[in-house]
């Protein structure tokens, strides 16, 4: 039977980083992390072997005895949504969706749901994806949920106030008037 919440396809997290070996020799690539451990845990863990996969090369495992360096290699992050909210630099909600600047209420609707569904992270759940490409898959649901809610606000229509009342209802010192 299927089941939503276990995943199947995903057991290492891969970690960039530039490899030292002692023998002088410097490889990049990715150095796979169980989940649920990290990188600290793995190199003074009791294990003799790290399963290492260089860029463009194949997945191996190299002896912890033979490394002399390990640095962790930083990859870019998604840009900040928020500071570019903040900004409203370049936070266009018509053309993030899609749509023209005359659409509908519908038409908003329907190219917000369709964007959703094609950045929403439980499409991707399963899949062994980079950390770079998970980030920006993130940033842009974030960015698409935005967009909707600056143009929900925009197009919802105002309640009208009820015809005809110019009194409050109620006084704090008074009673009900009529």
């Amino acid at each position: 039977m299927f089941e939503r919440n276990r995943i199947d396809n995903v057991e290492h997290a891969a970690v960039p980083v530039e490899l030292a070996t002692s023998d002088g020799e410097v490889s990049k690539g990715r150095i796979l992390v169980p989940l649920g451990r990290n990188m600290f845990e793995l190199l003074n863990g009791p294990a003799a072997f790290l399963e290492f996969e260089p860029y463009g090369g194949e997945r191996s495992f190299v002896a912890k005895s033979a490394i002399r360096n390990v640095k962790l290699i930083n990859v870019p992050r998604a840009p900040s949504l928020d500071a570019r909210l903040r900004e409203r630099d370049g936070f266009d909600p018509y053309d993030i969706l899609g749509v023209p600047a005359r659409a509908s209420p519908e038409e908003v609707k329907a190219a917000w749901h369709r964007l959703s569904k094609m950045y929403h992270p439980d499409r991707y759940a399963t899949a062994e994806l980079p950390e770079e490409v998970r980030d920006y898959l993130a940033a842009m649901v974030r960015r698409v949920n935005a967009a909707y809610a600056a143009l929900e606000n925009a197009i919802k229509p105002t309640r009208p106030t009820p015809a005809g009342r110019t009194t409050p209802i109620y006084e704090s010192g008074g009673g009900l008037h009529r």
